[in-house]
């Protein structure tokens, strides 16, 4: 694994329905980062479709299966560059339709993550629950654990994948208005709470009316700010983690005297209200 990692977390502007306009674009921007001495790249959610479809039956033909086309030609991209990248996309798999991101480096498709939580807004209003359990993947600039956007409204996610032993957290995001808080108070908060990097990026521009805010974060497991997306523009964040150091959970911030362990400091046996269904009675799609 390498010592040090550099992070770049692209802030860009999709075009919903264009495909081959958005991958094109990440391809060079890939090549940018990658130039910048970039070795972990991570796109917003939904970056190679868009995002504010207004039916399921116009989000399926535009889907992909994963690996795919798109993915295929970021794939040859990562290993003719060195470098992982984390990307979004829709993806269809059978009959069914998810909110998707992959995970590429160098020697393949490395993993990917479906959205687990979804909100009512855009495709999310119309795709499938995703359906593989959280995931960390082992790579050489870290343990990687994956969300999208809504899930990192939830402490359990992050949580979970902490508990596997991920290092960094990497979240494609669609925040919209009125959703400022969520980068400045919920990254920090999750990087902390878990003792791991977490990088979040999220996209810029309006799609079908929908303004989307920017603002990406990268979080040190302190609960420090790495680096700051814009409001609102288009922004290429870098920051330099030592994913190591995410590792041991112990913290002796006074030898001794006052010492904290975010996992082996636990009591689960009384978190089990946690962890029961609740009656579905939403009426919303």
């Amino acid at each position: 694994m390498d010592q040090k990692v550099k992070i770049a977390g692209v802030q860009m502007e999709p075009k919903i329905l264009e495909t081959d306009r958005n991958l094109g674009e990440c391809l060079e921007l890939i090549r940018v980062t990658a130039g910048e001495g970039a070795r972990l790249i991570v796109f917003p959610e939904c970056t190679l479709q868009g995002y504010i479809f207004t039916s399921r039956e116009e989000a399926i033909p535009i889907a992909e299966p994963i690996p795919g086309p798109s993915t295929d030609k970021v794939l040859a991209a990562c290993r003719k560059l060195n470098v992982y990248v984390v990307i979004g996309l829709l993806e269809k798999d059978g009959d069914k339709c998810y909110n998707s991101a992959v995970l590429v480096g160098p020697q393949g498709l490395v993993g990917k993550h479906r959205k687990i939580h979804l909100p009512y807004l855009g495709v999310d209003c119309f795709v499938d629950h995703g359906n593989i359990p959280f995931t960390v993947y082992d790579t050489e600039v870290g343990r990687i654990g994956m969300g999208i956007c809504y899930d990192g409204s939830f402490p359990e996610h992050a949580r979970v994948l902490a508990l596997q032993g991920a290092d960094i957290v990497v979240l494609p995001a669609n925040w919209p208005e009125k959703t400022e808080a969520v980068p400045k108070f919920y990254i920090p908060t999750r990087a902390m709470e878990n003792h791991i990097f977490y990088a979040a990026v999220n996209r810029v521009g309006e799609e079908r009316g929908v303004k989307f805010i920017g603002r990406s974060r990268i979080a040190y497991w302190g609960g420090r700010i790495l680096a700051d997306g814009k409001p609102y523009e288009k922004d290429i964040l870098y920051a330099e983690i030592e994913p190591a150091t995410a590792r041991d959970k112990h913290l002796a911030l006074v030898p001794g005297v006052y010492e904290i362990d975010a996992i082996n400091d636990r009591r689960p046996e009384f978190y089990g209200l946690i962890s029961q269904p609740e009656p579905n009675t939403s009426t919303r799609c």
